[in-house]
């Protein structure tokens, strides 16, 4: 404690210095809770979305997402209803979502375009949460009537078409033994994505529908939800044992988008975290040298009077420690008040590339996040002080004691 104090002492022999590097330390610590933090919340929200999308789980015929189909659902799954019932068995399992992947033409009557369409259960909108941004309408209904089948538009889809609920429009498909087939759909809702490529083609239909269209009872792919993405790996070896012929791919092999956007944004946090280390390591050393350099002779003294240059060396170390923590304290109370001001004041982002729809601005305040910058931190300035207090403490006491 002794020791402590005369740190705290001698920095407060040059208080406008002090407090200089104080708020250098702080404002990095900021800088990199804050980035971090928004690192986060971004990785966060796109593994939930990603796996909001694909499923904790998704079961298919090996090799389905490595080859290409020469007719529709030629690599689809039989006995899904068994399938399905099967999974369900499992305490850990929350849903089993069967989907159908189905292309051709959507026509009004006047006008026909490419769709690109899903067969689901009414249930998907249930498990997968909102998802969708509905414009105009409503989601399928569970109590469909099969002589009166619904459909979901995508809204540029709709306007292209000139549609609105209520209207009818006719889907027209191959099946799987390559004949054409039609079916007229009631528009029971409008829908935006937020990925105008998705907004100009995409539909949603009940699988009973979709299955009618290509005349298969099989589908496309089985998507499994669990409760926890923790437990993923977890419930895939589990539940290979009750699907032994079928290829279980998890919700992480699936996420393209967030693998790419996780391994950029790792470099730029990295390269940024590199460069506030050098910001912190150069204003500490900076502030050390001078310091060292100011107290050469009382350095002299002390070294006269028995004091060993292991003890001096110590007595920097705490003093750069000291700066350390103070300035790590700030940074991490300013973090946390941009975290909950951005809860109290709503502030929006731009949308991302490919998408139309911008997103709140959030930053999470994570302590683990803090212990790590601040031991990082403070083994900067360890290492800064060392190297600033080495050269000085080693002068020969003669020369110290006439230094100017």
């Amino acid at each position: 404690m002794r020791r402590l104090k005369l740190a705290v002492l001698n920095l407060l022999r040059n208080r406008r210095r002090s407090l200089l590097t104080v708020a250098i330390v702080a404002i990095v610590v900021m800088a990199l809770m804050t980035s971090g933090g928004f690192g986060l919340y971004t990785y966060k929200s796109l593994k939930e979305g990603a796996a909001r999308s694909q499923g904790h789980l998704v079961f298919t015929q090996p090799g389905y997402f490595n080859s290409d189909e020469e007719y529709p659902l030629q690599n689809g799954l039989e006995n899904a209803d068994e399938l399905r019932k099967r999974l369900l068995t499992d305490s850990q399992v929350k849903a089993v979502q069967p989907r159908i992947y189905l292309n051709g033409l959507i026509s009004n009557g006047d006008k026909s375009t490419i769709f690109l369409g899903q067969g689901i259960l009414p249930s998907e909108f249930r498990v997968k949460g909102p998802f969708l941004n509905m414009t105009e309408g409503g989601i399928l209904s569970k109590n469909e009537d099969p002589t009166d089948p619904q459909i979901m538009l995508a809204k540029d889809l709709a306007r292209n078409l000139n549609v609105k609920t209520g209207d009818y429009i006719t889907l027209m498909s191959t099946t799987v033994d390559g004949a054409l087939n039609a079916l007229d759909f009631k528009v029971q809702g409008i829908f935006g994505t937020g990925v105008p490529d998705m907004d100009k083609r995409q539909v949603y239909l009940s699988i009973n529908s979709a299955q009618f269209i290509l005349d298969s009872e099989k589908v496309s792919t089985m998507h499994l939800y669990g409760y926890e993405l923790e437990d993923t790996e977890v419930l895939k070896a589990r539940l290979a044992e009750q699907a032994p012929e079928l290829e279980i791919t998890t919700w992480e092999d699936r996420a393209f988008f967030y693998q790419g956007v996780k391994s950029l944004y790792d470099r730029i946090f990295g390269l940024m975290g590199v460069i506030m280390a050098m910001v912190i390591f150069v204003s500490l050393f900076n502030t050390l040298a001078m310091s060292v350099t100011e107290r050469t002779r009382e350095i002299g003294t002390l070294s006269a009077l028995g004091t060993s240059r292991a003890e001096l060396l110590l007595g920097f170390v705490l003093e750069a420690l000291v700066l350390s923590l103070v300035g790590a304290i700030v940074g991490i109370l300013l973090a946390a008040a941009v975290s909950m001001g951005l809860m109290v004041f709503e502030v929006t982002m731009p949308p991302p590339p490919g998408k139309t729809e911008s997103y709140p601005l959030v930053v999470y305040f994570s302590m683990n996040l803090a212990w790590m910058i601040s031991l990082t931190v403070a083994a900067i300035c360890v290492l800064s002080s060392f190297m600033a207090a080495r050269k000085g403490v080693n002068k020969p006491i003669t020369e110290a004691l006439v230094h100017v």
